[in-house]
This record gives C-alpha cells, structure tokens and sequence, in this order.
C-alpha cells in the first residue's frame, strides 16, 4: 500500500526552492546536490571522484561543502541513491565537518557503513534504513524512495515533495525489465508521480549520447556462458567493478554451472561480495567459494577468479598479475581473462598497458561483448521524461557533452529551451510553480587528498609538483660568516631530475662559477640582506640554465651562517 502524502505546507507564500548542485555537473563523479526551502535543506548523494593526470600523487578528489557548513543549521540529512563511490565516497570526509543522518536502502547502508568503519566514524553517525516506496519527512520536504535498476542493487530514484511542487531526480538508473535480481524499475510509480504533476527531473546523463536501449544485465550472462564453453581447458579470470553485484551473481551461477570454483581477490571486492551475501543480495551455493590461498589446490579448469582492476588501476589486483608483482597468483599462457567493463573516459591509457601486460605473458584477453552498462540509453531518457511530464527538464551526472546530449534528446521531445537547464556546479537555480531561474552561485570547489592529508595539497603544491616532475630541481649551498658576510664554504650545487651529473661535470662548473660571481657582486656592492643575495644567486643561476640547457629548474639558494 502507498503511504498517503501529505503535500508540505507552504509557509510563506512567495518563497522557491533552490536546487543547488555543488559537484557532479561538468564531470564525472563527485555527485552532490543540496535542495533548500526557507529553512531546510536536504542534500542527495555525497560522492567522490579520481584525479585527473596531472594532480600528481593525489589519491581522491571531494566536493569543497563550505556552503552546507556555514547553512549547517538547515541541513536535515544526506539522502543517498545508490552505494557507487561516486556518490558515497566523500561521505567519511564530509561527516567530519556535516555531521547530519544518512538515510538511504540496505545495501548502500551497509557498504557505507563499510567506510565508516575505517575512518572510526561508526558511532558518532545516524544511518537509517529506507524500503523502496516509503516517504521520509526531512524538515519542509517529504522524499519518496523509488525503485530503479543500475549496475549495483537496491538504487533508488527519489521524489522530492516541496512545497512548490515535485522534482524527481532518478539517480544513476537503467530500464531492466529483467534484472537479475529483485524487480524491474517501478515505471507505474514515475506515471503515478507524473499525473500528480511534476515541477522538473534531474534525470542521469551519462549515456545521453547514445541511441537504444541499454541492453539487460541478463545478457552478460549468456556471454558468459559463451566464454565458459569456449575456454573449457583454462583458468578464468574476469576483472569487474567490485560494486556490480549482480555480474558477480552470474559469473558465479556460470561457474557453478560448469564445476568450477571462485576465487575472489582484491579488497573493495571481498568487502562487497561479504557485505551482499550477508544481506541476501547475493547467493553462492555451497562449496563454490573458495579462498585465494586454496587456489594451488585446483587444475586449471576448475577454476574461476573474480577480480578488481578492470580499469587498469595501478594497485588492484589484476594490475599486479600483469605486472608479476602479486604474491599469489601468477599468470600462465593458458589463462584466459575477461575484461567485463568498458574503460571509464581518461582510463584507457591503463587499462591497454595491462592488455599489453598480459598478452606478452601469453594469456589470452576478452574485452568484448562481456559488459553492458548501468546508465539509460536515449530511449530510456524519453520514456521517464513521457512517464513523468516534468515542467523542467535539470541534465545532470555527466560532463558538459553529457548534459547537452541530454537537452538534444528532451528538446526532440518537445521541450523549449526555456525550460531546459544545464548547470555548473556551484549554480543556484530558483524555481516555483510559474518560473525558475538561475539567479546566482556559492562557493564550490574541489579538495584534495594525498594520504591522510585532506585538504593541504592545494593548487600551488600541484604547481610545485608539476615543475619537478618536468624540470627537477638544484640547490645552492653556502655558509657565510655572521657579521662579515665572509665566504667560508661553497658555494655548491646538488642537482635532482635535472642532469645527471657525472656526465654534465662541465655544466656543473660553469653553473658554479656563475653562483659565485653573482654572490661576489653582491658582496662587492656591500649587499649583507640574504634574501637579496638569494634572489641574485636565483636570478643568475636560471638565466645561465636556460641559456645552456633551455630548462627551467626549480632553484632553492640556502644560506648557511657560522
């Protein structure tokens, strides 16, 4: 039975909902969005996303949540749509400093949960359980959960009740009329919504170029089978997403199929293979999970491993196979490995570099046909837009080519640009039942990790980074006398990354003496400030640098005194 809404009151007449996306638009990943009326605001999903080349030695990137901190008096809860790390990610960071509940559906809960744990965050957050069709009240707004389909279980489209209207934002979702588990998308709950009268969708973009349908995650499974029959005498090894529940399910009901046991290796596979299976979301018949250590014990055609680095990550575990450098398994000529993912935009430098990797060792690799996607194809795109009849139309979840697929395919619709909105993060948009507009910004940004530094790796670091990594770096020693500014050591030059040095003796000497005419003019001219001397010592050394060598380097002069 549907629970009877309660439209939420309008307080004072003449107040909008802003709608205000604080990362996730122009980029993949990093999905976060606050929705605020008078005095409350709710915020969907609170994920992070991977560097780009050239953030050298940083580890994540999280949305900068200023604006939530300085509102925190407003902020009801984080309501989450689904448990990808693009949109739970953040969450251990951002908790820290916005600590409000969490509400969202028993898987995403518990992989959540799952990183609580690790940053020690477990008792001081509310998490709370929500069922497919229940309604939350937080603050003015209500928010219905509804049920969709996507390449993880128990992802949630939600509605959103305002006191202006209805915005309905769907989440990562595909239309699977035959999932592999659970029910197919709730399409009778969007119509519903739809005939109630909804004021806009903010509707996932991130296959908006493509035309069709996305095909069904049951169709990965005959591939499967394919493979299986095909490869009788090897050792299978599939490399997938970790969060993709459901392909895990069909490797292992093929593997079960066909007498073999699974292997499961990489950590942020285990973690959600032990989480689904304990909560039901995954079934493992008897005696067809076995440990990576028991592996040895088996021929080769009993054998299955499920593993991560599908996407070429440096660290993951099939990565190391490539690279010989795992400790317990070793890739053999008859092994056949099956990428069962499409490489995510920016990856595929990596993910080919593992293919070479593990072709030169003799294996055979299958990166066609075993993978289908876990977002809506054009076609889906209309049918919610038709099932849901917003006023708005919001793109969101894609880079800029994404969101303005996404227009194309509403404009065909019959939508006018007025009513289409394409945002940047940090955009207010304003809207009530007659109008909507985007009517200014707040502060957002990204922030970066390094380690357990969070935040202190900023873009001068980056910078600094960026010159060392192309130009290396020397430094300049020498020690004066404290009062008369009397040469007594040096000056000497140690270089790093920028020649090597044994074999540039005659750079290094010129580069030398240059040091000590620039010092000796300074001290000639009765100079005794040491930043003056640095900035001359500085100035000298790069300019005769770049003359000889056209580089660059960074420059540190030190000035000892004894």
């Amino acid at each position: 039975m549907k629970p009877s809404l309660k439209r939420p009151r309008r307080n004072n007449i003449g107040s909008k909902l802003k709608i205000i996306p604080l990362g996730g638009l122009e980029q993949i990943g990093m999905n976060i969005t606050a929705f605020e009326y008078e005095d409350s605001i709710v915020v969907v999903d609170c994920g992070l996303s991977f560097p780009e080349d050239d953030m050298l030695g940083i580890d994540l990137v999280i949305p900068d949540v200023t604006y939530l901190k300085e509102n925190i008096s407003k902020v009801k809860g984080f309501v989450i749509t689904h448990g990808h790390e693009d949109h739970i990610g953040a969450l251990p960071y951002v908790l820290k400093e916005v600590n409000v509940p969490i509400y969202s559906t028993k898987l995403t809960l518990a992989l959540i949960n799952n990183k609580l744990k690790e940053h020690n965050l477990t008792k001081s957050t509310k998490l709370k359980e929500v069922k497919h069709g229940q309604v939350i009240n937080l603050g003015d707004f209500a928010i219905e959960f509804i049920k969709t389909n996507h390449s993880i279980q128990d992802a949630s489209a939600l509605a959103i009740y305002s006191p202006v209207g209805i915005v309905v934002h769907t989440g990562d979702f595909k239309v699977d009329y035959t999932p592999v588990f659970g029910d197919a998308i709730d399409l009778q709950r969007f119509a519903e919504i739809g005939r109630k009268g909804v004021l806009a969708v903010m509707c996932d973009s991130t296959n908006a170029e493509r035309p069709g349908f996305t095909m069904s995650e049951r169709t990965v499974g005959h591939v499967f089978d394919n493979l299986f029959n095909e490869y009788k005498t090897a050792r299978i090894i599939i490399a997938t997403f970790a969060s993709n529940v459901d392909r895990v399910q069909q490797i292992i009901n093929t593997a079960y199929r066909f007498g073999r046991k699974v292997a499961v290796e990489g950590r942020s596979m285990v973690n959600v293979i032990t989480t689904a299976a304990e909560l039901g979301y995954l079934r493992i018949p008897d005696q067809t999970l076995i440990e990576i250590d028991q592996v040895k014990n088996y021929p080769d055609d009993q054998l299955v491993l499920i593993t991560t680095g599908s996407q070429g990550e440096s660290m993951a575990a099939l990565s190391r196979m490539a690279a010989s450098i795992h400790k317990k398994i070793t890739i053999k000529p008859n092994d056949a490995i099956i990428f069962s993912s499409h490489p995510i935009p920016g990856n595929e430098k990596a993910v080919s570099k593992v293919i070479n990797e593990l072709s030169m060792k003799g294996a055979k690799v299958i990166f066609q046909d075993a993978h289908v996607s876990g977002h809506a194809c054009q076609e889906e795109i209309k049918l919610i837009y038709s099932l849901v009849k917003p006023k708005y139309a919001i793109p969101v979840h894609g880079e800029y080519r994404h969101l303005t697929a996404q227009k194309h395919v509403v404009e065909e619709l019959g939508y006018s640009n007025d009513n289409i909105f394409i945002l940047k993060s940090g955009n207010v948009l304003e809207m009530d039942e007659h109008s909507a507009a985007v009517t200014g910004s707040v502060h957002t940004g990204a922030i970066l990790v390094d380690g357990l530094g969070v935040g202190d790796v900023g873009n001068i670091v980056l910078r600094d980074r960026q010159h060392l990594a192309e130009d290396g770096i020397m430094i300049v020693v020498m020690t004066l006398e404290r009062h008369s500014n009397v040469v007594l050591a040096g000056p000497d030059i140690v270089s790093r990354g920028f020649v090597y040095v044994r074999e540039s003796e005659d750079l290094m000497d010129h580069a030398r003496e240059v040091v000590e005419q620039a010092l000796d003019g300074c001290l000639e001219k009765g100079i005794t400030d040491w930043s003056k001397i640095k900035a001359a010592v500085k100035d000298a050394l790069s300019d005769y640098v770049w003359k000889r060598t056209k580089r660059s380097p960074m420059i540190l002069p030190i000035i000892m005194e004894a």
